[in-house]
């Protein structure tokens, strides 16, 4: 009985060690390498409603969010709207080839390291597709949001 409460309370003690951002807190100010080798602080995005998506290419269901991420992204970017794709990809080439596959035009950064990357760790993600989403002042206001939240987030 010792081994299992102490067991358990390992447990709690590593899952509220996980650093996440809370909704109300500000976007994060840190810098990732996109597709392209340019370096791109996430703090430069605020003033526009910004979906931060973490993913791989590897991860099934992170494909098929793409799918429906890329018809609309490319309907609402002109309406202060942005996607940042975050891989945690460990195999770049496998990443290019996912993004060019999935026709993803908008930002991708990618922090090589999975699970164990920066980016991951503040954002506290623990399994892929993640998503948060900022408003205009770069204030988180959802996690996983729903398509209904992300368009209210837009209108505003």
């Amino acid at each position: 009985m010792k081994k299992i409460m102490l067991l358990f309370s390992l447990i709690i003690s590593i899952s509220t060690a996980t650093a996440q951002v809370k909704i109300g807190e500000s976007l994060l100010d840190f810098e990732l390498k996109n597709n392209k080798e340019s370096t791109i602080n996430l703090a430069s995005l605020k003033g526009k409603t910004v979906l931060i998506d973490f993913w791989a290419s590897w991860c099934a269901p992170c494909r098929i969010a793409n799918k429906k991420l890329v018809p609309f992204y490319n309907q609402y970017k002109n309406d202060n709207f942005e996607i940042v794709g975050i891989s945690l990809d460990t195999d770049k080439t496998k990443w290019m080839n996912a993004i060019q596959k999935d026709k993803l035009e908008y930002e991708q950064l990618i922090d090589p390291k999975g699970f164990d990357a920066k980016a991951a760790l503040l954002f506290g993600v623990e399994q892929l597709p993640s998503a948060y989403l900022f408003d205009a002042s770069g204030k988180l206001v959802a996690i996983n949001p729903t398509e209904e939240q992300i368009l209210m987030q837009i209108k505003n």
